[in-house]
């Protein structure tokens, strides 16, 4: 296990964009030149930003009869550290389901938030158009005062709905909507450069 390794050095990879767990792809390479020198680079594929870290001879090195001492542990150990990698193994397999899991959950909901958004903006903008459509002079000669000022009203409810509802579902919007443009189906057809609503194109 790492915890049993010697510790040569370390060096750091910094300047790593936020990403999910599993996503960054980190490349490092070992390289031991003539002089017996160990060279470690570290590089993050998406920045290719690399980290060097160099070792001599002169410290950190193990001595040959250490080194020697190392190998005899490990391969009287063997059995023992694989058992403990069948018990990581699955650990490490759950952990990065689970993370996986719990990522792709959060992308559901931030999609859900956003399609809840986009149908409240909806509602929002065809009431608005709708009221001012209504309050411009094209409808004063063509329907009765008090028609027009029940459509108004209808607005005005829709709106102050819509405070008072700003938590409310994306099928809550999408139905006040729909009820809003059954209702608008009642009002008389106005000219394109009204620059309003036009009640012909109502879904």
């Amino acid at each position: 296990m790492t915890k049993d390794n010697n510790l040569l050095g370390e060096f750091e990879l910094d300047g790593i964009p936020p990403a999910p767990r599993g996503v960054l792809q980190i490349e490092v390479s070992f390289d031991i030149d003539a002089n017996g020198i160990l060279n470690v680079t570290a590089v993050e594929k998406s920045i290719r930003r690399p980290s060097k870290f160099t070792l001599t001879n002169d410290k950190d090195r193990l001595s040959r009869d250490e080194i020697e001492q190392m190998v005899n542990n490990a391969e009287r150990y063997r059995a023992e550290d694989e058992k403990q990698m069948d018990k990581i193994s699955p650990k490490n397999t759950l952990e990065s389901f689970c993370f996986n899991m719990k990522h792709t959950l959060e992308g559901a909901e931030d999609e859900k938030q956003r399609d809840k958004i986009s149908a409240k903006n909806t509602l929002e903008s065809f009431c608005f158009n709708m009221k001012h459509t209504l309050e411009g002079e094209y409808f004063k000669n063509k329907i009765s005062e008090d028609d027009r000022n029940t459509f108004i009203g209808t607005c005005n409810e829709t709106i102050k709905w819509l405070d008072d509802n700003q938590l409310a579902e994306k099928e809550n919007f999408e139905d006040k909507e729909k009820q809003l443009k059954i209702f608008a189906r009642e009002m008389p057809d106005q000219p394109q450069e009204s620059g309003g609503i036009t009640i012909g194109e109502v879904d």
